[in-house]
């Protein structure tokens, strides 16, 4: 196996070296997709001083077929389907429904735990940095842009150490940047280029993010 990040601090300490060659503005926004793009994130965040937080957003797996994304959900409601898989899978809006439900209520204990009280960040008029581990088939990106074109950012970027050819080319046409050191042919997963790849935590979301601990 080839690796070329050590882990996300590493990919993201290297992904932050990408984006100082780019315009990036002093009241950027970093929001990392939990849980694995928050501690790549944070190192963009620290390296250039900007504000960091989360965009919570949940992959809407297939009913049968949980692993597969037919979609995926932002925490304010946005919702990306796949319109090619999902009439291929023979999935009905029914059964969209009922998988985002459950999604849904998902993404409010998430936020919860990971904000508290605390606010979202102020998205409007501002460069907004949407920063993952990997970008593979794209789904959940595809929601966080949506919600965030909402709120009327100045400026849209999505940078991630690594990601499918395919996919990168797809958000060059949708967001106003794409930072990404890495697009190989054969992407295979994003997990194929760590050589640590482990879970996230929601402790190690609320630390990064400077929230209470979760219960």
């Amino acid at each position: 196996m080839t690796s070329t990040y050590l882990d996300r601090i590493d990919a993201g300490q290297r992904l932050a070296d990408a984006l100082a060659k780019t315009d990036v503005g002093q009241d950027t926004l970093v929001l990392g997709l939990p849980r694995g793009g928050v501690p790549v994130a944070a190192e963009i965040a620290d390296r250039f001083s900007l504000e960091l937080d989360v965009l919570n957003v949940r992959k809407l797996g297939a009913p049968l077929q949980p692993e597969l994304a037919m979609g995926a959900i932002a925490e304010d409601g946005s919702r990306y389907l796949n319109a090619y898989l999902i009439p291929r899978l023979g999935v009905s809006e029914g059964d969209v429904e009922r998988v985002q439900a459950r999604e849904q209520q998902t993404l409010t204990e998430r936020s919860r735990r990971y904000r508290g009280d605390r606010p979202p960040a102020r998205i409007s008029g501002r460069h907004v940095i949407l920063v993952d581990d990997g970008l593979a088939t794209g789904a959940t990106m595809h929601a966080a842009v949506l919600a965030v074109r909402k709120q009327h950012p100045a400026r849209i970027t999505v940078a991630v150490p690594v990601a499918a050819r395919d996919s990168a080319d797809e958000f060059r046409t949708l967001v106003d940047q794409v930072v990404c050191p890495m697009e190989p042919v054969d992407f295979t997963a994003v997990g194929y280029w760590y050589q640590h790849f482990d879970q996230v935590a929601d402790e190690d979301v609320c630390r990064l993010l400077g929230s209470p601990a979760p219960d």
